[in-house]
């Protein structure tokens, strides 16, 4: 399956639009993991364990999203979009597009 951000796919026609599709993942925080964080914050750098936390929850958010689509009988989905929000000591990874069918796929 394509995944995009464009709202077409180069060099092929979109055949069928399905509706919007979208997933979600919300992630736990951990109360260690916030205590390093905040020291790295404090100090400078990056944290690693917060960076593999957000690609975990893109990935589980894409990836419903995906099946979402393949359920509507779609094989592409375009203008994806991700947003980032949290949620008391929870984040949430939410992905959405456009389900469609693409021709030459």
């Amino acid at each position: 399956m394509i995944v995009t951000t464009t709202p077409s796919v180069e060099g092929h026609r979109i055949s069928a639009y399905h509706g919007i599709v979208a997933g979600e993942a919300i992630v736990g925080a951990n109360v260690l993991r916030d205590l390093f964080a905040l020291i790295r914050f404090l100090f400078g750098g990056r944290s690693r364990a917060y960076e593999r936390e957000v690609r975990k929850a893109r990935q589980i958010a894409l990836d419903e999203m995906e099946t979402r689509a393949v359920s509507k009988t779609a094989n592409a989905i375009v203008g994806v979009d991700f947003d980032y929000d949290v949620i008391n000591t929870m984040m949430m990874v939410s992905a959405s597009g456009t389900a469609v069918a693409v021709e030459g796929l």
